[in-house]
C-alpha cells in the first residue's frame, strides 16, 4: 500500500486536490476525499466544479441518494460508500483507516508538519506501507529525499 505524503508550503489543498483527482480517474480509480469540516468539503466541491473551466470532476457529497455512483465522494468520514480504492486526507489529519484503501494522498500544511512527520515515523515501520513524500517546487510537485 502506497502513501503519498504532500506538504502544503504554497498553495492549499484545493489546489492540488482536483490534479490529483484527475489522475487518479485516469486510471479507473474511484477516490474517497476526506475533509474535516462542512466547510472545507464545499471548498474543494467547488475546486473539482472549477478548477479546469474545460473539465469538471463528476463528484458529490456523503449522504446524498446517488453517493454509490461517485467516482469522487466527498466526506468527513472513513467510508467508502461509493466503492473508493484511493483515498485523499485533506486536512492534514491522519486516520488509520486511511490503511485499508489501495493508495493515500496524506495532505498537510507547515502547521502540522510536527503531526506528519508522527505518521510518517509510524507508515515507515509498516511493512506493507510505502511511503512517499512530495513538496511544492516552484508551481510543480517533486519527489523529495
Amino acid at each position: 500500500m502506497r502513501v503519498d505524503f504532500y506538504h502544503l508550503t504554497r498553495d492549499p489543498a484545493e489546489k492540488l486536490v482536483p490534479m490529483l483527482a484527475s489522475k487518479s480517474l485516469d486510471v479507473g480509480k474511484r477516490i474517497l476525499l476526506l475533509a474535516s469540516d462542512e466547510r472545507s468539503c464545499v471548498a474543494l466541491g467547488n475546486a473539482l466544479w472549477s478548477d479546469e473551466p474545460a473539465s469538471f470532476l463528476a463528484h458529490d457529497f456523503s449522504g446524498s441518494e446517488r453517493q454509490a455512483d461517485q467516482p469522487i465522494l466527498i466526506s468527513d468520514q472513513c467510508e467508502p460508500f461509493n466503492g473508493a480504492t484511493y483515498i485523499i486526507l485533506s486536512d492534514g489529519m491522519w486516520r488509520d483507516e486511511a490503511l485499508d484503501f489501495e493508495r493515500a494522498f496524506f495532505l498537510f500544511s507547515a502547521e502540522q508538519i510536527d503531526h506528519a512527520r508522527s505518521v510518517w515515523r509510524q507508515l515507515m515501520a509498516n511493512d506493507v506501507v510505502t511511503p512517499r513524500y512530495w513538496k511544492q517546487d516552484g508551481g510543480r510537485w517533486v519527489e523529495g529525499p
